[in-house]
């Protein structure tokens, strides 16, 4: 699902980070501009390799993490859908 293609693509966003991590946006923000949080910036954002994020939390994702970021990636897309597709002419 939403996941797999993750894992095809093999980043994350901040958000997605946030909510695996149990911090803010906010927060995966300053731990990135420390440098902290390994993330590679496009455009205004930044994309974090999911392995990264895997080898921070010393485990594989679960199901559970699984179905929060596919919950994540759905809401984010039915609220921001068409910024992102604007955003993506850039």
């Amino acid at each position: 699902m939403i996941f797999d293609n993750m894992k095809k693509s093999e980043y994350i966003s901040i958000s997605e980070a946030a909510k695996l991590l149990g911090i803010s946006r906010i927060a995966v923000y300053k731990k990135v501009k420390k440098g902290q949080i390994k993330a590679i910036r496009i455009g205004r954002s930044f994309a974090i390799p999911t392995k990264h994020i895997t080898d921070i939390l010393g485990r594989d994702l679960t199901e559970d993490d699984k179905k929060k970021i596919d919950t994540a990636v759905k809401k984010t897309i039915r609220d921001y859908g068409e910024v992102l597709k604007l955003l993506g002419r850039d």
